[in-house]
């Protein structure tokens, strides 16, 4: 939940803390993917569809959505609930964001087989 110390005067949450969370939110399927560390190498796409504002429940959704010799690729998509007394939820964003797997001196590493 955004607090005001997040946003502008008007409250519109700042576009950075979405991308922060957006990254953190991505970065739990990538390792759990990859089985170890990774690093954010781009972010593919980022769209803000609607503001969010201080209060907001805001949830992240994050998938792998392609998995490369060293890379993931993950979707994270963005609601938020407009206050605790409504059940009004809004996605107000969604992101693709590539990920690399890396080993212990920061070098990219394969990724590992599914385990599926």
């Amino acid at each position: 939940m955004p607090m005001p110390a997040d946003a502008n005067i008007h409250g519109d949450v700042f576009g950075g803390w979405i991308m922060s969370h957006v990254d953190i939110a991505g970065s739990v399927p990538a390792v759990r993917r990859a089985n170890g560390r990774i690093a954010t190498v781009a972010v593919n796409s980022f769209l803000f569809k609607h503001p969010v504002l201080v209060g907001d429940l805001v949830s992240f959704y994050a998938e792998v959505v392609r998995v490369g010799t060293t890379s993931l690729t993950v979707r994270v998509e963005v609601y938020a609930q407009r206050s605790r007394a409504d059940d009004r939820v809004v996605k107000v964003t969604e992101a693709t964001l590539t990920y690399v797997a890396t080993d212990e001196q920061r070098k990219p590493r394969a990724v590992p087989p599914s385990r599926d």
